[in-house]
């Protein structure tokens, strides 16, 4: 390449092509214009009446789905014909579902970022359990849907109850808890031929923590741990209130998760982005590796890390992408503030939740139909819980309603 061409393309602006299964990761597609990027959109036919932020988009791309899937080989065509007219210097995948599908893409266009055998770990859970497991990490004990008789040794070795998992689903979608042998062959049969895409594991009964970060060139920049109330998958199953709330910077619950999130990263070959990743504090008081991802975390936690520090997620994982390893990059000085996050179905179309009017309360959840939640914060992290703690019945009386938890990504 000449010096000439070379010079062009660093000052050529920078085109980024966004993925967006789910309707997302707003802030991210403002700040990548506001850097002065160049934006396309790929998404699907069923999101087409979203409330895009289309002054911020310069041209949006829809491709058919089925239960939020898209079929890489349309993916892959309708990209390369894309990229005969456009020079795609960044893919970014909004969801988990994205990710990769992203990887996919890079690795066939040949832009930069992380590729398909990273993604996996990101993605895949049978592959985050091994990988975590042979980097020394604790992990819940289990085994890959496939040879029954290791399945059989499994179930003998390893006491119910256990969970079923989908391997590439997000959150809790697709997850099953199992209480005994007769339940787990009944719902392996069910599967039929997909059941080399589960993995089962061992159910560790504990607090379930995240830790919601920020990494440039292989080192953490910024990092906060939160602790659940109830498990999100217990919330998912039995119906209740999902909940949440920042722990304090620097306690001794919090020390211990954002080094072990540390760990788990650079095992897996983050080089920059942003990651959600669970961790589970069993009754043995070890903690353990459940899960991680390379987006921002979903239910609204960005808004909750955004009251507790002012970083706003979708905007810095923008800026990384832009800076993309040739240029510095730090994250702002986070405000140390703690912060509670609560989302519920609703019984009504548009709750009110005018009588929640605490000077602690800093969001609320409007956009959703049949959806309530609210974002407290305060400098003290007791009044945080005090008003969790109160609010928690109240929302039930007032708002709760539940529905059968989801076997697979909804349309």
């Amino acid at each position: 390449m000449s010096s000439s061409t070379a010079h062009d393309q660093e000052n050529r602006t920078l085109t980024v092509l966004c993925l967006a299964s789910y309707f997302k990761g707003l802030d991210f597609i403002r700040e990548c214009r506001r850097q002065g990027c160049r934006v396309l959109l790929l998404t699907s036919h069923s999101l087409a009446h979203e409330p895009w932020p289309k002054e911020n988009i310069d041209e949006t791309f829809y491709i058919p789905d089925v239960d939020r899937k898209w079929k890489i080989d349309d993916v892959l065509v309708g990209v390369s014909y894309m990229a005969r007219k456009e020079h795609i210097d960044r893919i970014v995948p909004l969801d988990d579902f994205d990710v990769e599908t992203a990887a996919t893409l890079r690795e066939h266009l040949r832009v930069p970022g992380m590729g398909d055998s990273t993604a996996r770990f990101f993605r895949d859970k049978l592959a985050m359990r091994t990988q975590a497991r042979d980097a020394g990490l604790e992990v819940p004990d289990f085994i890959h849907v496939l040879n029954y008789s290791r399945l059989s040794d499994f179930l003998d070795r390893v006491p119910a109850p256990w969970v079923l998992k989908p391997r590439s689903f997000a959150g809790s979608i697709g997850i099953k808890k199992i209480r005994s042998k007769e339940e787990f062959w009944q719902s392996l049969e069910r599967l039929g031929d997909l059941q080399s895409y589960y993995l089962l594991e061992h159910y560790v009964p504990g607090d379930i923590y995240h830790v919601d970060s920020i990494f440039y060139e292989r080192e953490p920049l910024f990092a906060i741990a939160s602790r659940y109330g109830r498990p999100p998958m217990d919330v998912s199953h039995e119906g209740d209130i999902f909940t949440t709330r920042t722990l304090p910077r620097g306690s001794g619950e919090a020390r211990p998760l954002i080094a072990l999130n540390e760990q788990v990263l650079k095992a897996f070959g983050m080089v920059r982005g942003v990651s959600h990743s669970e961790f589970i504090r069993g009754q043995d008081g070890k903690l353990y590796f459940l899960e991680t991802s390379a987006r921002v975390g979903g239910a609204h936690i960005a808004d909750l890390i955004e009251a507790a520090t002012g970083i706003n997620m979708w905007a810095e994982w923008a800026k990384i992408e832009i800076a993309g390893g040739k240029a510095p990059y730090q994250p702002p000085k986070p405000r140390n503030d703690s912060a509670g996050l609560m989302v519920s179905l609703a019984r009504q179309e548009r709750p009110d939740t005018s009588a929640y009017n605490d000077p602690e309360v800093v969001w609320r959840m409007d956009d959703k139909p049949h959806h309530v939640g609210l974002i407290l914060k305060s400098a003290d992290p007791g009044r945080v819980e005090q008003l969790i703690q109160s609010y928690l019945p109240r929302f039930r009386q007032d708002f709760f309603a539940s529905q059968p938890p989801l076997e697979r990504p909804s349309s």
